[in-house]
C-alpha cells in the first residue's frame, strides 16, 4: 500500500492486538474457559464499530478508473484495451490483473509516455463518481450518530479494489476512507513500473479479515488464530458494496459469517430495461445494454442469496440505496445495543 496508507493503518491498529503475534501462550485447561468468558464480557460491549467496505470500479464509479484519463491520453479505446488484456492473459495463462498492469506500461512505452506515480495520482481528478458519492460518507455518519444516540457507534469506510491505489489517491473521496487496499505499482525498484501488489477477486477477502481482526498493516499476519471475542469489528458489523462477479467472494464471506452485502448497478434508462433485466435473470432473454446486464447480475446475486439488497448506484440521501443501507445500519445498531445489555447483565 502507499506509504501514507501504511502509516494510517499502523496508527489505527488496536493497542490490544500484538502486531507480530495474535495470541499469547495458551492458558492451562483448568482456567481457559474462565478466561474466555472474561474476554467476551470485556470486549463485546466495545464492538461499536461498523465497517462499510466498497469496491470501486462499477460501484462508486461508473467505469474502470483507467478509462477516464489513462487510456484516452494514449488514444486507445477501452473495449480494445480490455479485450487485449483478456486475450494475452488467456494465451499466457497469466493473472488478468497483473496482465492489465503490464499492458498499461507497455502501451504507454509504445506511445513514448512514462508511467509515474505523480501522473497517475493526477489522473484521479478526472474519475467520475456516481451521484451522491461525495456526500455519502458524511450523510451516513450523521444517520448512524442520530440512530445510535448515546451508544457511541462509529462508522468506518474501507476501499478494497483491483484498481490502482495511485489513481484512487487523486480522487475527491480518497480521504473519506479509513484505509485503502488496492493494486499498486513499484516505481523506484526498476526502470519500469512493476506491480508490487495485486488484489484479485478472492484476494479481497484477505482484507475483510484484516478489518475484522484489526490487522490493517499488510505486514501483520492474519493467519494465526484470533478468538472471535477479541476481534474488534465482527463480520456482523460489516456491509460490502459491489457490482458483480468480482465481488462474489467478498459477499459470500460476509453473508456466511453474519455480515451484509448490497449489490449496485448503473442507473436504468427506462422501466423497459428493468423488465428485460428481470427476464435475463430468469435466463429468458439476452442482455442488450450495460445497464440491463448490471441489473440482471444484481438480481442473480440477490436470488442466489449473495446480497441482502440491490439498488441503483445512487448514493444521494433518500435514494433506494441510502434507505436500504440505513435499514442494515438500524439492524447492526440494534444488535450492538443487545450485546451491550447482555454483557451488562453478565
Amino acid at each position: 500500500m502507499s506509504e501514507r496508507v501504511t502509516r494510517r493503518a499502523a496508527r489505527r491498529t488496536p493497542s490490544h492486538v500484538d502486531a507480530g503475534n495474535e495470541t499469547t501462550a495458551a492458558p492451562a485447561p483448568s482456567d481457559r474457559a474462565a478466561r474466555t468468558h472474561k474476554a467476551i464480557a470485556a470486549t463485546e460491549p466495545a464492538k461499536k464499530t461498523i465497517a462499510l467496505v466498497y469496491d470501486f470500479d462499477g460501484t462508486l464509479s461508473p467505469r474502470p478508473m483507467q478509462e477516464y484519463s489513462f487510456l484516452p491520453q494514449l488514444g486507445i479505446k477501452a473495449a480494445d484495451f480490455w479485450a487485449e488484456c483478456t486475450r494475452v492473459a488467456r494465451a499466457e495463462s497469466a493473472d488478468p490483473l497483473i496482465t492489465y498492469m503490464h499492458l498499461m506500461y507497455k502501451k504507454a512505452k509504445e506511445k513514448g509516455l512514462r508511467v509515474d506515480r505523480k501522473d497517475l495520482v493526477a489522473q484521479g481528478a478526472s474519475v467520475e463518481l456516481y451521484p451522491g458519492v461525495e456526500t455519502w460518507f458524511d450523510e451516513i455518519a450523521s444517520y448512524a450518530a442520530e440512530r445510535a444516540g448515546t451508544a457511541g457507534v462509529a462508522v468506518k469506510h474501507y476501499l478494497v479494489s483491483s484498481g490502482l491505489t495511485e489513481i484512487i489517491e487523486g480522487t475527491s473521496i480518497y480521504r473519506k476512507f479509513d484505509n485503502v487496499f488496492a493494486s499498486e505499482y513499484w516505481f523506484d525498484a526498476y526502470d519500469l513500473p512493476f506491480p508490487k501488489r495485486v488484489i484479485t477477486d478472492t484476494g479481497k477477502t484477505q482484507y475483510l479479515f484484516r478489518i475484522n481482526k484489526g490487522l490493517e498493516d499488510q505486514f501483520q499476519s492474519i493467519n494465526t488464530h484470533m478468538p472471535e471475542a477479541v476481534r474488534p469489528i465482527p463480520f456482523s458489523n460489516m456491509i460490502y458494496f459491489g457490482d458483480g462477479e468480482t465481488d462474489v467472494p467478498s459477499m459470500a464471506l460476509l453473508k456466511k459469517n453474519g455480515g451484509h452485502a448490497i449489490a449496485v448497478h448503473a442507473p436504468l434508462a427506462s422501466s423497459g430495461v428493468r423488465k428485460r433485466a428481470k427476464a435475463k435473470a430468469g435466463q429468458k432473454e439476452k442482455a442488450s445494454s450495460p445497464a440491463h446486464s448490471g441489473l440482471a447480475k444484481c438480481i442473480e446475486l440477490f436470488q442466489a442469496g449473495r446480497c441482502d439488497f440491490y439498488a441503483t448506484a445512487d448514493y444521494r440521501s433518500g435514494s433506494d440505496l441510502f434507505k436500504r443501507t440505513c435499514l442494515l445500519l438500524d439492524r447492526m445498531i440494534a444488535d450492538i445495543r443487545v450485546r451491550e445489555e447482555m454483557a451488562r447483565l453478565g
